[in-house]
């Protein structure tokens, strides 16, 4: 057996061989993925959205097109104003034309296409076309757009220094009571820990907590929360959230600080069962009620019967034919008829007649006076 020997120049011409190879696979390796990836899952993670037109005015319309978003989701297209896509819309949806919004499901491929009427937002332009979620997941996109016709004003200063960062998730504290259950407002404490990643102090910072129902937009309200947190520190937030009196269903609990949100809390509140209860009884008492106080009305108003005279009575009875037979009398009648009717002059028995009789006439027979006594018998 013969073995050749191998000389530098072939092993370095090996090596270079071995290099090219490699270097080959990891080049195809990635156009090969994405030859693989299906459409429309590659920027499922950056939503976008596009215009058909950049300027409109109002009584127009323009056509939204977006993709990378969550297969099925729910989207609401709006036009806000006093932003800008890198900013976003520091105002929340107080700032757009919410009448005008329209609603757009997202297609299996995270696309969708919606035709958006155009409408002037509440407060002066730089505007927006702004797409975000309403249930699910939050994302949002923005795209720039103007209104024509429309006031144009510059945006404020952001405001430099502290910045309030969240440290740990929010959550709900407190339960529900008995008048709850009876139609008192629902109440909560959202609960959370912040951090201030500026390089100033924050003072008194001010949050925005917000409560949607369902797939409305949610109701902003103001809280002021009273202390400072240092630059590097945390603090620990505790705000209360209320709803109206009789609310009931699945809602959430938003909290936004400089127009960006922090936290989204899910809250269930039950149904107010005594209210069903109360108003049930209501519709049992009341008219019973009612039903007493009109049969009361109705004994007072009637007028009382008096009873028929007798003599009215009999002449009320028709009277019989001579040929038909008499009805036995009544009762009262055989009753009546056994009383002897009184006498005027009373009657007195002979036996008891005094001697002396001054009305007997002359030729009248002596009185005969009766005796006990057996001889004068």
């Amino acid at each position: 057996m013969i073995r050749r020997r191998r000389t530098p120049a072939s092993c370095a011409a090996g090596l270079l061989t071995l290099l090219v190879l490699t270097l080959a696979v990891a080049l195809l390796t990635p156009l090969a993925d994405a030859h693989a990836q299906p459409p429309g899952r590659a920027t499922a993670s950056e939503p976008t959205v596009k215009l058909s037109k950049s300027e409109a005015g109002t009584g127009g319309s323009v056509t939204v097109t977006g993709s990378g978003w969550r297969p099925g989701a729910i989207l609401m297209v709006l036009i806000c104003g006093r932003s800008t896509p890198s900013r976003g819309v520091p105002g929340g949806t107080d700032s757009c034309a919410n009448a005008d919004g329209r609603a757009v499901t997202a297609d299996d491929e995270g696309t969708f296409r919606r035709e958006l009427p155009v409408a002037e937002p509440p407060v002066p332009c730089p505007c927006v076309v702004h797409v975000s979620t309403i249930t699910g997941p939050k994302a949002e996109a923005d795209a720039a757009f103007r209104v024509a016709g429309h006031s144009v004003e510059p945006l404020p200063q952001e405001a430099t220094g502290g910045r309030l960062s969240l440290l740990t998730d929010g959550r709900l504290t407190g339960s529900s009571g008995l008048l709850t259950w009876f139609g008192a407002p629902p109440a909560r404490e959202l609960v959370l820990t912040v951090g201030n990643v500026g390089t100033s102090p924050v003072k008194d910072p001010v949050f925005q907590v917000g409560t949607s129902h369902g797939v409305f937009a949610p109701r902003w309200q103001e809280q002021r929360w009273r202390g400072t947190v240092p630059p590097g520190g945390e603090a620990r937030i505790t705000l209360p959230v209320d709803l109206a009196a009789g609310a009931h269903g699945d809602y959430t609990v938003t909290l936004k600080y400089g127009g960006k949100v922090l936290t989204e809390q899910p809250w269930t509140v039950g149904r107010p069962w005594g209210v069903t209860l109360f108003w049930l009884m209501l519709c049992l008492v009341v008219p019973a009620a009612l039903f007493r106080i009109g049969m009361a009305v109705v004994d007072r108003a009637r007028p009382e019967r008096a009873a028929p005279e007798p003599e009215r009575r009999r002449r009320l009875v028709p009277a019989l034919p001579a040929w038909l037979p008499r009805p036995p009398p009544s009762t009262a009648a055989h009753a009546q008829s056994r009383t002897p009717p009184p006498s005027r002059t009373p009657s007195t028995l002979p036996w008891f007649t005094p001697d002396t009789d001054t009305d007997m006439d002359a030729g009248a027979a002596p009185a005969v006076h009766l005796s006990s006594s057996p001889e004068d018998t």
